[in-house]
């Protein structure tokens, strides 16, 4: 079992928010060959539920800041039937640097695995329907030449995010399953310039995100 934190996600060498520390995809053109899945990248803290807890930055112990209080009722609903299931998805309970305006929850996934395995983007959708979790938002799917895919993430760039206000970027994944190993070669992110690196900074005087009901 994998059973560690979120792989390091590669960025599109035309994602101008990269940074030093950041790993770039220089032949990302391959993943092209794929259908693909173009959801919204969140600007919130990655989360994970698993059987043995809720999990933040480090797998090493389970979170319990007051910004991840919100994942602990979600995970009693949902243990028992996890398994070896790992549940990732964007945590927003705590602002960071972008104020969305139209949340309708707190959390969303954007990939499961299990053992060595990512699931296809349908077992994603199927396991959210059955546990009652948002999925991230979706922007487009489908076959794109590498020019094709370019061109939509930037033209997409121009437009604000489906939950209101500044969009962060888009993560680009095959909709198919994949191995753990090739985590790099099937999942890529486009992050807008000047984005805030996750930091510290923002937890100091933290503000709880409003949900449109």
């Amino acid at each position: 079992m994998a059973n560690g934190k979120y792989p390091r996600t590669y960025h599109f060498p035309f994602s101008p928010g990269a940074t030093n520390d950041d790993k770039v995809s220089v032949d990302w053109a391959p993943i092209t060959v794929h259908p693909l899945v173009i959801t919204e990248k969140l600007d919130g803290e990655n989360t994970c539920l698993k059987k043995s807890g809720v999990f933040a930055r480090s797998h090493s112990a389970p979170t319990r800041n007051p910004w991840a209080q919100n994942m602990w009722p979600i995970w009693d609903r949902v243990q028992h039937d996890l398994d070896d299931l790992e549940i990732f998805g964007e945590n927003l309970y705590g602002i960071h640097s972008i104020e969305y305006s139209q949340l309708s929850a707190y959390f969303y996934v954007f990939g499961i695995r299990s053992g060595m395995q990512w699931l296809s983007w349908a077992e994603v959708q199927q396991w959210c329907f059955l546990f009652d979790l948002p999925v991230v938002p979706v922007f487009q799917t489908g076959v794109f030449t590498p020019e094709g895919l370019k061109t939509t993430i930037l033209k997409g760039m121009e437009t604000a995010s489906l939950l209101g206000g500044t969009r962060e970027g888009f993560v680009v994944r095959t909709e198919a399953a994949f191995l753990e190993d090739h985590f790099s070669e099937n999942v890529l992110k486009y992050v807008r310039p000047n984005h805030v690196q996750t930091d510290e900074h923002w937890t100091r005087n933290w503000r709880k995100a409003q949900l449109v009901y």
